[in-house]
């Protein structure tokens, strides 16, 4: 009987053991994933955030950008196409701005406004050379205002996007890397589009051949 008894009490420990060692396991496993998807959810929020600063200096231009128009409109009348296609572009991006607010975690959005952003920033550059052949608009105070404001806002989106890109590569970096990019896949992180503007000068600048 006091074997018996003995046995029960062995298996009994060795059951409680196992179970305790089962519960520490499965805390350890919970831990870990509650900690890779909070670290997943943290840079995700500061990618977005991000954004937000960006958001914030593309509405500034898109302010700017009509009353620039309509400036330069009293002085090169002759420049009709320069200036509507100024004004296409800006609607294009602002609209395309909008999408991306809405979801800069919908990395086609951001993309779209990426390329808006190119094409406006080309048609901008192409008023800004019209202008320089026009001396009464570019003594105009208020154009001097408007492009000192526009040059000031372009800087500011300029640093914008750089930490912008910056939280987008951290949090692209954490999701696909062992074992955070098991989490990612679980529950649904998606990868984060970086937002680059190609500069109108450099995409037009002529390939040097030495052959």
């Amino acid at each position: 009987m006091t074997t018996q008894i003995g046995l029960a009490s062995s298996v009994l420990v060795v059951t409680l053991i196992i179970a305790g060692v089962i519960v520490v396991i499965l805390i350890g496993v919970a831990a870990f994933f509650a900690g890779g998807y909070n670290k997943l959810v943290t840079l995700r929020n500061r990618y977005k955030n991000a954004y937000a600063q960006i958001d914030v200096q593309l509405k500034r231009r898109y302010d700017l950008i009509p009353n620039l128009v309509e400036t330069a409109k009293g002085y090169i009348k002759h420049e009709r196409e320069t200036l509507e296609a100024v004004t296409k572009a800006r609607n294009i991006a602002y609209a395309a701005s909008q999408a991306a607010a809405a979801n800069p975690g919908d990395s086609g959005a951001v993309k779209n406004l990426a390329a808006a952003e190119t094409g406006l920033s080309g048609t901008l550059s192409r008023l800004m050379m019209v202008s320089e052949q026009y001396p009464d608009l570019k003594a105009n105070q208020n154009m001097m205002q408007l492009t000192e404001e526009l040059t000031s806002t372009e800087n500011k989106i300029s640093f914008a996007r750089q930490a912008y890109n910056d939280s987008v590569m951290a949090y692209n970096t954490d999701r696909e890397v062992f074992p955070s990019n098991m989490i990612a896949g679980m529950f649904n992180f998606g990868p984060a589009e970086l937002f680059v503007v190609e500069k109108p000068e450099e995409k037009e600048a002529p390939k040097v051949s030495f052959s």
